[in-house]
């Protein structure tokens, strides 16, 4: 009932035309499934390309004027599908997937020059999905450096639970190593508990 009271007392006062929503991550989490997910449901159209090979999206892929109605409210985003974020980008991790040497190093860079974009936009995103892969330890390094830019810059967020259709997957461990943010558990390559995420984007974003 206090999160229905103060999300009306938003939509009363702060009215924002577009919520800009950065999809932020390590890499190959799901954050381009779950940003295609979302765009497909609402519009119809996919944001960006998906593949096995890391760094796939290696800049910022934007969908703009995706409408969200939920719960009886409507809610405008610009989805930003952002590069996978690595403590470190190797040229031989391509090659490994039957990139050539040269293809891999130009891929290397392009990568690493992504991470650097990506965090920039941090200046001008409204709003934050954390995707997390719940088969895999949620405690790293690219998660707690994400969420501590995300809280200093006073950024709302939700952390997103991922692939839960797959075995291993274990949500209570994301819950568990971030116990003071909201976490969604969804499947984004299935569509399960897609409704709840939405609920709760306009639970925290309106």
């Amino acid at each position: 009932m206090w999160k229905k009271f103060v999300n009306f007392l938003r939509k009363l006062f702060f009215k924002k035309k577009n919520v800009r929503l950065g999809f932020y991550g390590s890499t190959n989490v799901g954050k381009t499934t779950l940003a295609n997910r979302i765009a497909i449901d609402l519009i119809g159209e996919p944001v960006g390309t998906v593949s096995p090979i890391p760094h796939e999206t290696r800049m910022v892929m934007q969908k703009e004027h995706v409408e969200l109605r939920t719960s009886g409210y409507s809610l405008m985003m610009n989805l930003l599908d952002m590069p996978g974020i690595a403590v470190k980008v190797d040229y031989r991790d391509f090659m490994e997937y039957g990139l050539g040497k040269k293809e891999a190093q130009e891929r290397s860079k392009e990568a690493t020059r992504g991470i650097v974009e990506a965090i920039k936009w941090l200046e001008n995103v409204d709003a934050a999905l954390v995707v997390v892969d719940s088969t895999e330890d949620p405690y790293n390094q690219v998660n707690i450096t994400l969420l501590g830019n995300l809280e200093a810059k006073s950024i709302p967020l939700l952390i997103i639970a991922n692939k839960i259709d797959l075995p291993g997957a274990n949500t209570r461990r994301v819950r568990d190593a971030f116990p003071n943010y909201p976490v969604v558990e969804v499947s984004a390559a299935t569509g399960e508990n897609m409704e709840t995420l939405y609920d709760e984007l306009a639970i925290h974003l309106l």
